[in-house]
C-alpha cells in the first residue's frame, strides 16, 4: 500500500483517530494489568493477580479489534506492513524519544532520560530490522516476478503453437 493508500484509508474511517487512541488505551491497560498482576503475586495475592490477567486478556482482545479496522488485512501486504513498522520506528527515534529525553533532561530527571535514549538505539535498530526484511521481502518478490513473466510467456508461446 502506498502512502496515498494509507491516507485514503484515514480518509474513509471517519474514526482513525479514535481507533487509534482506543487502541493506544487498550494496548496500556494490558501492559499495565500484567505489570499489577506480577506486582500482586509478589506481594502474595494470587486471587488479585489472576483477576488482572484475565482482565488484561480481554484489554488486548479489545486492541486488536481496533487494530483489523485500522489496518484491514485484505488490504495490506507484507511490504506495507513493513514499511507501516519502519515509519512508526522512525517516528519513535527521530522525533518522539528525542523530544522526551530533551524534556527529562531540561526537569533535570537523569534516569527517564537515559530511557529515553536507550529507546532511541533500540527504536533505530527495530527499524533498521525492518527495513532489512524489507529490501529481502522484495527480492524475493521482484524474482517470483521474473519467474512468473517466464511461465507466461511460455504459456504464450504454447498458445501460438497451438492456435
Amino acid at each position: 500500500m502506498c502512502k496515498t493508500q494509507e491516507e485514503n484509508m484515514k480518509k474513509e474511517i471517519k474514526s482513525w483517530k479514535n481507533l487509534e487512541a482506543a487502541f493506544a488505551g487498550e494496548s496500556m491497560a494490558y501492559q499495565k494489568y500484567m505489570y499489577f498482576a506480577k506486582l500482586a503475586r509478589k506481594k502474595g495475592s494470587e486471587e488479585v493477580a489472576k483477576l488482572f490477567e484475565d482482565t488484561a486478556k480481554h484489554e488486548i482482545g479489545h486492541a486488536e479489534g481496533h487494530l483489523r479496522f485500522l489496518y484491514p488485512e485484505d488490504k495490506l501486504t507484507v511490504q506495507d506492513i513493513l514499511k507501516i513498522a519502519i515509519k512508526g520506528e522512525t517516528f519513535e527515534y527521530t522525533e518522539m524519544y528525542p523530544q522526551y529525553e530533551k524534556e527529562a533532561v531540561a526537569e533535570g530527571n537523569a534516569a527517564a532520560a537515559q530511557e529515553f535514549r536507550e529507546q532511541i538505539a533500540e527504536s533505530t535498530e527495530h527499524a533498521e530490522g525492518f527495513e532489512k526484511q524489507l529490501q529481502k521481502v522484495a527480492k524475493v518478490f521482484a524474482g517470483l516476478a521474473k519467474v512468473e513473466k517466464q511461465h507466461a510467456n511460455g504459456y504464450e508461446e504454447a498458445l501460438k503453437k497451438i492456435s
